[in-house]
């Protein structure tokens, strides 16, 4: 998400919110949390960190169930069809309530009408990664191979609707390339798919690639942000490097079916913003490659919502970006 409306979006959205009351919902059985993405992912890791530190606050344990089919649509429609009773909860992102519905014709969701958003987590911005082996040195260098050679330069991801996904289908607009698609079912098998040589670029959440490029089995060329970032100081944005406008992190935060009560969601809001006004928490966030999202309560966080997809709706359209 480019950073400049990001920060604007959310000074405007937000209002300060009266104190809450001590919420009187607790759960009384084990609360399974439904992932839309794979074991590794940084979907994955924000959920383990967080399940673990709910379960010390709810007194019952928080279980991560992974369902990474089909770009976060099937653990969304889960979430949907799930009771709302608070006992299943599941991590919603910028992939799944934005970028999925502009890309699937014949979604089986509503993102403004089938959920019931609680906090967002943290935001993350991606990477433009190749294989140690590759001959781009430069962004410059990807984009003069793809312009002469259309369609002949391939890229994985995680799956359909991921940032990982869009990012590159974002890069293939701007610079006016023509560039191949190659999802796999998880992000992990997507960056090993990179490393070994099968596809020639990727462009992933940097906590799920900063240990492969320190490391020198990934080269980094860019990062989505409108600078640089702070975990990769030495690597360009794609805007310094020649890509006008270019700008996209991607939000991760904590949805509940529709209807759900508003004790529950009481609960989980407090509990998530006492989490996230931890330094010790945000400190081990950080070391995975995390970024702070400006904290928001529920009515907030909807609207934020409302406005991304309505941000994001003109750059779908003029791409004509559809799941492969």
């Amino acid at each position: 998400m480019r950073r400049r409306d990001f920060l604007a979006m959310t000074a405007a959205l937000a209002a300060p919110g009266a104190a809450r009351a001590q919420p009187a919902w607790a759960p009384s059985r084990p609360v399974t949390l439904i992932v839309p993405l794979g074991p590794g992912s940084t979907a994955d890791m924000l959920a383990r960190t967080m399940a673990e530190i709910w379960g010390r606050q709810l007194g019952q344990p928080v279980v991560v169930e992974n369902r990474p089919a089909a770009g976060g649509i099937v653990a969304t429609e889960a979430l949907k069809n799930a009771p709302p009773d608070g006992h299943t909860i599941g991590l919603a992102s910028q992939g799944t309530l934005v970028f999925n519905p502009f890309l699937h014709a014949g979604l089986r969701y509503d993102p403004r009408r089938d959920f019931t958003l609680v906090a967002p987590f943290a935001v993350v911005t991606n990477a433009l990664v190749v294989p140690r082996s590759s001959p781009h040195r430069t962004v410059a260098d990807l984009v003069a191979a793809a312009k002469a050679n259309p369609g002949q330069i391939n890229y994985s991801s995680g799956g359909n609707g991921t940032s990982h996904h869009i990012s590159m289908a974002l890069f293939a607009q701007i610079s006016g390339t023509q560039l191949v698609h190659v999802p796999y079912r998880t992000a992990p098998a997507g960056i090993l798919a990179v490393i070994a040589g099968e596809v020639q670029a990727g462009c992933y959440n940097i906590p799920t690639v900063l240990s492969q490029i320190r490391a020198g089995e990934l080269r980094a060329l860019a990062v989505t942000s409108a600078g640089r970032s702070e975990f990769l100081p030495e690597v360009p944005s794609l805007q310094e490097a020649g890509l006008a406008g270019y700008e996209l992190t991607t939000w991760m935060g904590l949805a509940l079916p529709a209807g759900a009560p508003q004790p529950v969601v009481a609960r989980l809001a407090a509990e998530t913003d006492r989490a996230l006004a931890d330094d010790a928490v945000w400190a081990r966030l950080r070391q995975q490659g995390f970024e702070r999202i400006p904290r928001m309560d529920p009515p907030t966080f909807a609207r934020f919502l409302e406005a991304d997809l309505a941000k994001w709706q003109p750059i779908f359209a003029a791409a004509g970006t559809r799941a492969d």
